[in-house]
């Protein structure tokens, strides 16, 4: 089977809310490819890697997190961003990406999917009184020391998270997947035990320490693989269509 594209992104649209959100990047198709799609290839990242990988896989659309055409960068078609756009276009394939709203989403976000690969409860927000806030708080079903947390988190991601540790069990739990190493302000201000998110600055593990939280950093890539999986295989049941996730490894 096959749908056409513009129904495809009509539905991801509607199911993403896009219109409602502010980004630093356009989401939803920003390369047209092939008006029918009978098999998206998913990834984190519209990385060269990724679209070779999709071009063998026989993909009628590339679906990212992380696409094209962010905010301030240079606007000018050259080096890799020329190969990509040329491998994309050159092959008649499709670029659909999701930046925010894929973060926040209540089914399919990166923050829901990854707080259920932890077997996290979510209480609500990280951001008070914001119904689509990029970090959520909940707890776990029984308080671990740090290293017992950082083990399941490793378990969990295949990936050994940084660990600044605190002398205090975790229970509750603040966590924003990607770069968002700043809402440890939040995380702090909300009474959280520890704080998780993909990457790490040099202020914060101060904050951390000053505060008496524990904080884990356990890669960009690797807390952001699971919900463009999910929102993939959405489509794919919708539409009846394949879906198949390819992991491009990035160690950040």
């Amino acid at each position: 089977m096959a749908a056409a594209l513009s129904e495809l992104v009509k539905e991801a649209d509607r199911y993403l809310a896009v219109g409602g959100m502010t980004d630093y990047c356009p989401n939803g198709l920003q390369v047209e490819g092939r008006p029918w799609v009978a098999r998206i290839v998913s990834g984190v990242t519209a990385s060269q890697a990724l679209l070779d990988a999709a071009i063998g896989a026989g993909a009628d659309l590339v679906l990212v997190h992380h696409g094209y055409f962010w905010r301030n960068e240079n606007p000018c078609i050259v080096g890799s961003k020329r190969r990509r756009l040329h491998t994309l276009l050159n092959n008649d394939i499709s670029l659909l990406a999701y930046h925010l709203p894929l973060d926040v989403h209540p089914e399919v976000g990166n923050n829901v999917q990854l707080g259920r690969r932890l077997g996290l409860q979510v209480e609500g927000p990280l951001e008070p009184g914001n119904p689509r806030s990029v970090g959520l708080i909940g707890c776990l079903a029984a308080p671990v020391a740090a290293q017992e947390f950082a083990r399941q988190v490793h378990l969990a991601l295949d990936r050994q998270p940084l660990l600044i540790e605190a002398d205090r069990p975790i229970h509750r739990i603040a966590w924003c997947t990607g770069a968002a190493q700043g809402y440890i302000e939040q995380a702090i201000a909300a009474g959280v035990d520890a704080y998780l998110t993909g990457e790490v600055s040099e202020a914060t593990v101060h904050s951390a320490r000053e505060s008496g939280i524990s904080f884990l950093a356990a890669g960009h890539h690797a807390t952001e693989r699971y919900g463009v999986q999910a929102l993939g295989e959405y489509l794919a049941r919708i539409f009846g269509i394949e879906h198949l996730f390819v992991d491009c490894a990035n160690p950040v």
